[in-house]
């Protein structure tokens, strides 16, 4: 999975056409580690990229960028806009059940 930085952003925008997925997430965040097969399930779904945003440095701009308070964090973007979120829960992260809530939120056509 492609892994991408802040220098991938413009003003809480993505700066790629298309459907994008894209986990925030930190090396050192179990939960993170936890869900990444959930993410890279999601490559499966047509039409749709997956990438892998790299906040394990706490002093990434995305972090405020994004108003990250918990990794991981999922952000859904059509043609750059973020059209649907799902944050990860303090001691608990994301699972099956939002992995599911997630690919629902998906944008069609």
């Amino acid at each position: 999975m492609e892994r991408i930085g802040a220098d991938a952003f413009e003003e809480g925008r993505l700066k790629r056409p298309g459907n994008w997925i894209v986990g925030f997430l930190a090396d050192w965040c179990p939960y993170c580690r936890s869900f990444l097969p959930y993410l890279d399930a999601l490559r499966s779904l047509d039409g749709l990229g997956v990438l892998l945003a790299d906040v394990t440095d706490e002093g990434s701009p995305l972090w405020e960028a994004f108003g990250i308070d918990v990794v991981p964090t999922v952000v859904v973007f059509r043609d750059g806009t973020p059209v649907y979120r799902r944050d990860g829960r303090l001691g608990r992260g994301l699972g099956a059940e939002d992995l599911r809530a997630i690919r629902e939120s998906v944008p069609h056509g």
